[in-house]
């Protein structure tokens, strides 16, 4: 039993910050005991306020601890809240400006108490769910024009959009003038790309924990290069936005191309851009044309999406191989670039290499295991040149191969069974046949046909040249010569659907050697100078600073586990075959690499069934960290 004179000795004066939505901020002072749940408290203040309002959505923030008490069971003493917590009564949700990747930004009301990687969830849920290709939500429509519209939204932008027509995250922009382009534009060297990675919130933490303020401006962008269920039915949205982050990507050449692929990639734009601004391409439901889409782009999905889970049970009585004259050329320090032929086989994910046919059933002069290997193509079709570099990973680094095929068929054939050799899987895998018709069908985009209806047509066509490739490009030709090689390119890709065009874009883009790479600068143990890293979907790449030279790769498939020291910010892996690594990261906080690591793990283990649950629980577990 406790006399009045005790109880009040035992309660304690509190003065909390109440965020009023039409007063401003404004000081709330309460008596409180330390015995008082958070749930309690916040009634407590609901009540001395006295306003009539929904107070569902605040809940307490404390300042100097940086975090929400979100545990309402929970008591004062428990949080360790005492009279000096300077605590904000604030709602959760609160407006965030998005920059999306077509460069375009949105305000959305996003949750400031939910953990990014929820918050990121549900932002996606949001941007999509008006009913453009969902399976599983009613569309809503905006009265006037009949389009999906969300009232959740508003846009940004210079056009003359309506405020809440978000139909526009599945069409494509009109492309940036040169000059903004130029702006933009910044030549990045490793180490600079290194640098733009360091940004990235972390997934296991709420905005506000990260110190993001109301109405700050975001960017939003495909994190991870692993893209399931690309459909064109249900997909428009996402399908636009990858495109669009791809072709800024290209333009302002954050991934490196060589300027004959620059050229695909601007008549693919140049093409999607005439599809985009026409007034027979606005309905993107239209069931027919999208089963005809979905008919023809079927080889192409399966690329995209890494091969089909329906068709799991390879042929394993009768695996296919590869057998072949081809050229080879192994690098050896003072010796000049010179090709030689030899009888090679491919079987399994080996590559064997006689002599000559007659010596097939004999020892080999090599066999080359290309499990974990980096395929790199070595093409330039104009030029007749076909080749293929393997970097081989061996104990003390990375064997470099080149093969060359003498025709594009053969090529086709022989890098597909290596892309897909690499990656642990045999010629037998369903996948096989779409990479080679993919492999072939970008070979043909970039086989330039000149005509003269070409020239004859520059002088009738609405063309800006500079708004599709590389400032830097663009300053190495004239005007009139730039729309000509675009349009010779066009003619490769003119018969193409507006989405087979987005798609194909994307696929050009996944072909590219530097696709998928994530740079940072780190130490690795025991090394004396700073190296980059590279994180891809599959693999770790330690690359030579200086010469961008990858020195050697580890395979996520080998690696038995990882741990992070976060005293000293230093990242351990265990490979198979006694193999360990460890590095500091100098570019960006340790926590964003492992993170990297642990959410392609996690991507790793989902299947492509379009019914799987999202197992955030495993997500955390594998990317969270114990800080």
């Amino acid at each position: 039993m406790l006399s009045s004179s005790d109880f009040a000795s035992a309660s304690w004066a509190l003065v909390i910050l109440v965020d009023h939505p039409s007063e401003g901020q404004k000081e709330v002072p309460l008596r409180v005991s330390g015995d008082l749940h958070i749930g309690g408290l916040m009634l407590k203040l609901v009540e001395k306020i006295n306003i009539a309002q929904d107070w569902s959505d605040f809940a307490l923030w404390w300042e100097q601890k940086h975090c929400w008490l979100l545990k309402t069971h929970w008591t004062l003493d428990k949080c360790g809240v005492q009279a000096d917590a300077k605590l904000l009564f604030t709602p959760q949700h609160k407006l965030l400006q998005l920059r999306l990747p077509n460069m375009k930004t949105v305000r959305l009301r996003v949750s400031f108490s939910a953990v990014v990687f929820k918050a990121v969830s549900d932002i996606c849920k949001t941007l999509i769910s008006p009913g453009l290709y969902s399976k599983t939500m009613t569309p809503t429509y905006d009265p006037v024009n009949g389009t999906p519209a969300s009232s959740t939204m508003t846009w940004f932008s210079d056009s003359p959009l309506a405020e809440q027509n978000c139909s526009i995250l599945a069409f494509s922009q009109p492309p940036q003038s040169p000059e903004a382009l130029a702006d933009m534009y910044q030549c990045r060297s490793l180490m600079d790309k290194a640098k733009l990675n360091t940004g990235w919130l972390d997934s296991s933490r709420s905005l506000m924990e990260q110190g993001i303020q109301e109405d700050e401006q975001l960017l939003l962008r495909f994190k991870y290069y692993t893209f399931f269920d690309l459909n064109p039915k249900y997909d428009a949205v996402r399908i636009n936005q990858l495109y669009e982050q791809a072709r800024w990507a290209i333009v302002l050449e954050e991934i490196d191309c060589t300027e004959e692929e620059m050229l695909i990639f601007a008549a693919l734009q140049y093409h999607i851009s005439k599809l985009s601004s026409s007034a027979e391409i606005q309905d993107f439901t239209n069931e027919s044309e999208v089963d005809e889409v979905e008919a023809a782009l079927s080889n192409l999905e399966v690329t995209l999406e890494g091969g089909k889970a329906d068709n799991a049970l390879e042929d394993i009585t009768d695996i296919p191989k590869l057998a072949d004259n081809l050229k080879l050329f192994r690098p050896k320090k003072l010796i000049l670039k010179a090709f030689k032929q030899y009888w090679f086989v491919f079987k399994d994910t080996s590559i064997a290499y006689f002599k000559n046919k007659e010596l097939e059933q004999g020892e080999p002069i090599d066999k080359l295991n290309l499990r974990g290997c980096e395929v790199v193509p070595d093409v330039h079709v104009a030029g007749r040149k076909f080749g293929i570099k393997l970097l081989i990973p061996v104990a003390d680094g990375m064997n470099e191969v080149y093969l060359r095929c003498d025709h594009e068929h053969q090529y086709a054939q022989w890098m597909a069974a290596c892309i897909l050799a690499s990656k642990g899987k045999t010629m037998a895998d369903s996948s096989y046949q779409p990479e080679v018709l993919n492999i072939l069908s970008f070979l043909r985009m970039k086989n330039r046909n000149s005509t003269s209806s070409v020239a004859s047509s520059i002088e009738n066509i609405d063309m800006n040249p500079e708004c599709f490739v590389s400032p830097r490009c663009a300053k190495k030709h004239k005007s009139k010569q730039l729309a000509a090689r675009i349009l010779e390119a066009h003619q490769n890709v003119a018969q193409m659907s507006l989405v087979e065009a987005k798609l194909r874009f994307i696929q050009a883009w996944q072909s590219l050697p530097e696709f998928g790479l994530t740079y940072y600068l780190v130490r690795f143990k025991g090394i004396k100078k700073d190296d980059i890293l590279g994180v891809s979907y599959n693999r770790l790449i330690r690359i030579d600073a200086a010469t961008g030279i990858p020195i050697t790769t580890w395979r996520f498939t080998n690696m038995k586990q990882w741990n992070v020291n976060w005293e000293i910010r230093q990242v351990a892996i265990e490979f198979d075959q006694n193999v360990s690594i460890a590095f500091t990261c100098l570019s960006a906080d340790c926590k964003i690499v492992h993170e990297y690591i642990g959410g392609y793990i996690f991507l790793s283990t989902r299947s492509k069934d379009q019914n799987e649950t999202l197992d955030e629980d495993l997500f955390h577990k594998l990317t969270g960290g114990q800080e």
